[in-house]
């Protein structure tokens, strides 16, 4: 299974390094924030690695709804705990990160889950600069340059009709709703299977400390992110 070169496990519990948590971030999502850095000081495990994870281990479903309620640290000891409708992950004080809620009729089949996580980590890993830069110059606001702050609130997807091949995923629409310093991010996307509609997602970010939006700072952050993906050099990931 892809993913089991970015988890670690200790019986029924499970944890991510920091190396694995890079790598992941920056091989498979082409996520370069620095957040996940290995030597990140407000270090943070990418949140798509948990999804994905935990996709991997239970499956996908019709209905699926993906609630984030916190930040993991590395090598945080972890534990899930499924009922009939919903799965909870949480640590060894019982605090809540995820809550997974799912419906309808559901498939194990690794052959679609792994390139339907790795489709939708790839597109979410591009928010920065592609999607969001655009949106805030639109709205006249921008993430602080020195204290950058986008938090992945929640996703959902919803299938028609579950995939039995690869689905292809594609950007639908864009917003962001400003609330003074707080910007709420939606971004829309479908879910297609040889040229036809087989479902939908939608995946929901908060952006904090916005101040006006200047031009050139924001080329700045724009350039200087772009050249952390020419130096990123994370090791491989079955090292």
């Amino acid at each position: 299974m892809l993913l089991d070169a970015f988890v670690s496990r200790h019986g029924e519990a499970f944890s991510f390094s920091r190396q694995h948590s890079c790598t992941f971030a920056k091989q498979v999502a082409g996520d370069f924030n620095p957040i996940h850095d290995v030597d990140a000081k407000r270090f943070c495990v990418p949140g798509d690695l948990l999804f994905s994870y935990l996709l991997t281990r239970y499956g996908v479903s019709q209905q699926l709804r993906c609630q984030f309620s916190g930040m993991v640290s590395a090598d945080t000891l972890l534990y899930s705990k499924l009922t009939a409708n919903q799965i909870q992950v949480c640590d060894e004080q019982e605090k809540v990160y995820l809550t997974i809620d799912f419906s309808g009729e559901h498939s194990h089949d690794l052959a679609v889950i792994e390139p339907l996580f790795q489709d939708y980590v790839q597109f979410s890993g591009q928010n920065f600069p592609h999607i969001l830069q655009p949106l805030m110059a639109e709205q006249g606001v921008m993430i602080h340059p020195q204290r950058p702050l986008v938090i992945y609130e929640s996703m959902t997807l919803s299938f028609e009709q579950l995939p039995t091949t690869k689905p292809k995923l594609s950007l639908a629409a864009s917003k962001l709703e400003v609330e003074g310093k707080r910007g709420n991010v939606t971004l829309s996307f479908i879910l297609t299977e040889e040229g036809k509609q087989i479902g939908k997602g939608e995946k929901r970010m908060i952006l904090s400390n916005l101040q006006p939006y200047d031009e050139v700072q924001m080329q700045q952050m724009v350039t200087e992110y772009n050249n952390r993906k020419l130096a990123a050099g994370c090791l491989d990931a079955m090292s």
